[in-house]
C-alpha cells in the first residue's frame, strides 16, 4: 500500500519595500529636480539665460529635440 501525501504550498508573495514618508518625499525632490533640469536644458539654456554663456553646444545637441517638443528657438 502505498500512502498518498500532498505538499501543501504557500501562495508567493512579492517583496514589497518599505517606504516611509521622508524617503518618498526625498525621491520625489530628486525626480522633479532631475525634470526642471532637463527641461531647463531642453527648452530654454540660451542666450541670456544660458548657464555656459554665449557658448552654444548644448543648444545645437538638443537643437531638434526642442523643435520636436515645440520651444522656439530661432
Amino acid at each position: 500500500m502505498t500512502a498518498s501525501t500532498q505538499v501543501a504550498t504557500k501562495p508567493r508573495s512579492l517583496a514589497v519595500p518599505n517606504l516611509s514618508v521622508a524617503s518618498a518625499a526625498l525621491w520625489l525632490t530628486l525626480t522633479v529636480m532631475l525634470a526642471a533640469l532637463a527641461y531647463y536644458f531642453l527648452g530654454y539654456d540660451q542666450g541670456a539665460v544660458s548657464v555656459f554663456g554665449s557658448d552654444t553646444h548644448v543648444h545645437e545637441f538638443v537643437h531638434d529635440a526642442r523643435h520636436f517638443l515645440g520651444f522656439p528657438c530661432h
